[in-house]
């Protein structure tokens, strides 16, 4: 067995003995990025080396491979990845102003080097790949979440509980019922205020200056997923107004750099006889999506909507010296 095949074996051990149910084919596909016959061969050879697998069938019909008190906590691997991927997470949620988030994986990576019994050459191993990895600085907002507001809205989240907050320059207090939260540039809570809407809406959470977890239950909204709340629009903003079917067109010479591309979780890619490129997707949001489409310059056009199409019309440069 090669070293790779030996390392995907122990992930796979890992993976087996750490979900409850255990874990699939489809799951293991997706996990390793492999053919189900692949698959099926690892499978195979997690049985072969663990003497404690259990195979069983779910109700769902599919068969769940789970190993039983593995001991694979006792086996000492190789550290010096986890040290690194941990502090680059501190440092991405420190960036984003998520400073809860920074100081608890802070903690998680300084009691993984407290664990390690060769902590000195771990850490060393570590410094020298992130002494190398430099961050592409990116134009964006510079924001600070207060971790008071966070622990309030987390606490929230896990009722789920209604929340009392004091937003923007609002004078009034605001009860507000917590869906979920949003990543990204800006982090925004995706909550509904029964007071004025009954529709999901969201809120900039460093505009949230106070906020306090009230003990009052209510009912998220029926089969409401914040994944799926999320991909309504192109970027954060929500509007109903605006959703739809949007369809783009790539040249061909701009055709294998957008295919590279995910304009969107649900996005469909249709390549054409001529060697140009169409993406479709379903979504709000279109001053977002100019702001992005400007960056392709003529190298894009957009075929629907068609109010998109005249928000492009006349800002298409042919004279950008790279695509995105």
């Amino acid at each position: 067995m090669s070293f790779s095949k030996a390392q995907d074996l122990i992930r796979l051990a890992q993976l087996a003995a750490a979900r409850r149910g255990g874990i699939s084919l489809e799951e293991i596909c997706a996990e390793f990025r492999v053919s189900h016959r692949t698959a099926q061969r690892m499978t195979d050879a997690l049985e072969e080396t663990f003497g404690n697998v259990s195979a069983k069938d779910g109700d769902d019909r599919k068969r769940r491979w789970h190993l039983v008190d593995s001991g694979l906590g006792r086996l000492q691997l190789r550290h010096e990845t986890a040290v690194e991927a941990l502090e680059i997470a501190a440092r991405g949620a420190e960036a984003e102003g998520r400073l809860r988030h920074a100081r608890v994986l802070a903690d998680l990576h300084d009691g993984l080097l407290a664990r390690v019994p060769t902590r000195a050459r771990v850490e060393a191993d570590a410094e020298a790949v992130l002494t190398a990895m430099g961050q592409v600085t990116r134009p964006g907002p510079q924001v600070s979440l207060a971790p008071k507001i966070l622990d309030a809205i987390i606490e929230a989240l896990r009722g789920p509980f209604r929340l009392r907050v004091r937003y923007n320059k609002d004078q009034k207090l605001r009860i507000l019922e917590p869906h979920g939260v949003l990543l990204g540039h800006r982090t925004y809570l995706a909550a509904r205020d029964a007071a004025k809407a009954d529709e999901v809406r969201n809120f900039r959470i460093d505009l949230i200056h106070e906020a306090e977890t009230l003990n009052e239950s209510f009912a998220l909204q029926t089969r409401f997923s914040i994944a799926d709340y999320a991909a309504q629009s192109f970027g954060v903003w929500q509007d109903p107004e605006q959703y739809g079917e949007v369809v783009w067109r790539f040249v061909p010479e701009a055709a294998e750099r957008a295919a590279g591309f995910r304009f969107h979780p649900h996005q469909m890619v249709e390549p054409q006889d001529d060697g140009s490129l169409i993406i479709r997707f379903h979504a709000a949001g279109w001053a977002e999506m100019t702001w992005h489409l400007y960056q392709w310059g003529d190298k894009v056009e957009v075929l629907a909507p068609e109010e998109l199409r005249k928000m492009v019309e006349g800002y298409r440069r042919s004279d950008f010296v790279a695509m995105p």
